[in-house]
């Protein structure tokens, strides 16, 4: 009779195949953006922590490694993980380079270890263990064969004290238990069965300005003391200097390409403005060029340059609006038709967002027949942009455009130049904006705008740093933009601006104002967030030493920022509890540089408002009821606090303090 095999097919059956079988499960692995659908972001220099479940049926003792390596590597690098609790381990890696990287682990039974668990117990139990010792013997046999010299030699020498003990059990637990050689076992012994997590997890690593900006936004042909005579880049660049004093380091350009004529918006958004309107500069393109021209009304790419070089030299490095989207006199128009959307009378659909009407500009089908060729054109913009020193975009409404396409563009973009960063404006559902930041943009607009109360903020913050949002969403708190002038800005007058200031600089490690916030600018178009003269139709001059500025007090502002540590974070924010709903406090801290920043804020620019604030005493590593010497940034005031701390501000006086913690006393 002929046995069959455990793989033949019997009669009316099934051939199954026997699967390897594996002991080790590895699950819940963070981070791991939508299950590693995308990359989590991280600083060069920035240590990745990463935890998992890592367990296996029985009792036996299992070892963890968390594999890492830049992605065009082949071989990996490798850190231990360490068990902390029920199941759960955690390593870390710190990336060096501005590149992406990919991580992974691998988990493996530890025999020596195992087994010594076991003999451990048996010994002390009085059993009689000789046939246990011959299976150690022959582990450490084993690993004296693969293990590296210095370790070889303690092995070695373990082996020759148990042949000597002559099987004196407890002679044998104290040689094999010595730390030297347990240590020696653990880097020597094979790694049995073997898991590694699959799929491979990435890291983008970015360079530090990915997390900690500052940033003016200005259009260039309004640095000009006369309103029919639009300023060139090079008359733009004598501001640089008092924008680098105010304490910005990234200087932000609405478009600076040729803005069309057909449908030229006039002043407050007007149909058909004068033949002298200078036009909205999303409306972009005419008859001297598209997005690879400059306006000639501003000056030439050398200009564009020696604006940039001027920029670098005061600190500061020039972002630029990329809008894909075009005025009808825009050279695509007539030379791709089929990347635009006709009604069926053969027309261009223009822009709209209804109620609001853009006659001026086309929007872009990313539909199209034409699509490869329409996103290689899109690529060799941004290229030729990054080869004339920018390193920095600003991308106008990307929400409108396919999310596929936008991780595409910003992958193939930072594998050449990683150093090129990407903020997303898009002030549109949660979902969409979480998208866009999953899908490579370096840093999101946000709805900071549009929260003002205490528990409005609360909530909003407690979001972006404490879910998982953290992992890929990078906030930049815009205080207000050409589009948006918020209600409580146009109510609340300097008091006003100063307390948003504070919460924008202080809660976010990126953010922002639009030119005219030093000014305290205020007036809307009725009933809207809209301005009043907006500067986006229109050349708009001003007195930027005009009485009732806040200019000093934004730069002070700024130098805090740049010399607390604790404030170039996003993540290291902890909300304190006050019995004030009008007085918001909360505390940054970066403990191994020894920098504790307390914020409290009136979020009232009406009226004075005092509370109790609680400081757990933890925050600030001191002992329940011990008191610390904490120095106002903002006034050079030094106070003594500790758990409870009275707290009394005046919008019209000091909307803030701003206070570092100095001592222990």
């Amino acid at each position: 009779m002929v046995l069959q095999s455990a793989q033949a097919k019997l009669p009316g059956e099934v051939k199954l195949q026997t699967p390897v079988l594996g002991h080790i499960i590895i699950e819940a692995v963070e981070p791991a953006v939508d299950g590693g659908r995308y990359p989590a972001k991280r600083i060069v220099g920035e240590p990745c922590t990463v935890e998992a479940d890592i367990f296996r049926d029985g009792h036996q003792i299992i070892r963890a490694a968390l594999k890492y390596r830049r992605k065009n590597d082949e071989s990996f690098s490798e850190s231990p993980m360490l068990l902390f609790d029920n199941d759960r381990w955690r390593g870390e890696f710190v990336p060096s380079e501005n590149t992406r990287y990919v991580y992974t682990i691998e988990a493996w039974t530890d025999q020596f270890a195992s087994w010594l668990s076991d003999f451990r117990k048996k010994v002390l139990a009085g059993r009689d263990v000789r046939s246990d010792l011959l299976e150690g013997t022959a582990l450490i046999e084993s690993m004296v064969r693969r293990a590296t010299a210095s370790d070889r030699d303690v092995l070695g020498r373990s082996l020759e004290q148990l042949r000597a003990s002559q099987n004196g059990f407890a002679t044998a637990l104290k040689i094999v238990e010595e730390p030297r050689v347990v240590e020696a076992a653990e880097r020597a012994g094979e790694r049995f069965g073997l898991a590694r997590y699959e799929p491979y997890l990435e890291l983008t690593v970015d360079r530090p300005k990915a997390r900690f900006s500052t940033w003016y936004e200005m259009f260039p042909r309004s640095q000009t003391t006369d309103p029919n005579k639009p300023a060139t880049l090079r008359d733009a660049e004598r501001r640089l200097p008092a924008i680098a004093d105010m304490g910005f380091d990234v200087v932000y350009l609405p478009p600076i390409h040729p803005i069309g004529k057909t449908n030229r918006k006039g002043p407050n958004n007007s149909l058909n403005g004068a033949e002298n309107a200078p036009g909205s500069p999303w409306a972009i393109g005419n008859e001297h060029g598209g997005h690879d021209a400059i306006d000639p009304d501003l000056g030439t790419v050398d200009d564009f340059k020696h604006f940039v070089a001027t920029a670098s030299a005061l600190g500061m490095e020039t972002a630029i609006d990329f809008a894909v989207q075009c005025s009808p006199d825009h050279p695509w128009v007539r030379e791709h038709p089929e990347w635009f959307s006709h009604r069926p009378d053969g027309s261009i659909k223009y822009a709209e967002n209804p109620p609001k009407e853009y006659q001026d500009i086309y929007p872009i089908d990313f539909d199209t027949k034409n699509q490869r060729g329409l996103m290689q054109e899109l690529l060799r913009i941004v290229n030729l942009w990054i080869d004339r020193g920018v390193k920095i975009f600003r991308v106008d409404n990307p929400h409108t455009k396919p999310n596929s396409f936008w991780e595409w563009l910003i992958g193939t973009v930072q594998a050449s130049h990683p150093e090129v960063l990407f903020l997303a404006e898009a002030f549109t559902r949660p979902k969409v904006m979480k998208a866009l930041a999953k899908a490579g943009f370096t840093q999101s607009y946000t709805y900071f705008t549009w929260r003002n109360t205490k528990y409005e903020l609360t909530e909003y913050l407690t979001e972006i740093t404490k879910t998982s949002m953290s992992e890929y969403f990078r906030p930049n708190f815009f205080t207000n933009t050409p589009d948006i002038l918020s209600p409580i800005l146009q109510q609340g007058g300097p008091p006003a601006f100063r307390m948003r200031s504070i919460l924008a600089a202080t809660l976010s490690s990126s953010y922002g104002i639009y030119s005219g916030f030093e000014l305290c600018e205020n007036e809307a178009v009725a009933g809207t967030e809209e301005y009043l003269n907006s500067e986006k139709y229109q050349v708009k001059v001003r007195d930027w030493h005009q009485p009732g500025n806040i200019r000093e007090f934004i730069a002070r502002v700024n130098e805090i920022r740049r010399g607390n540590i604790a404030l170039q974070d996003f993540v290291n924010l902890r909300f304190l509890e006050t019995d004030s709903d009008q007085i918001l406090c909360y505390a940054k801290w970066s403990r191994d540089k020894g920098n504790i920043i307390l914020v409290a804020v009136n979020l009232d620019p009406f009226q004075t408002h005092y509370c109790t604030a609680l400081v757990p005493p933890e925050v600030v590593g001191a002992a329940p009821g011990q008191h610390y010497q904490v120095t106002d940034l903002l006034t050079g005031a030094e106070y003594i606090w500790s758990d409870h701390n009275y707290v009394r501000l005046d919008p019209m006086v000091q909307p803030a303090h701003i206070l570092r913690v100095e001592k222990l006393l």
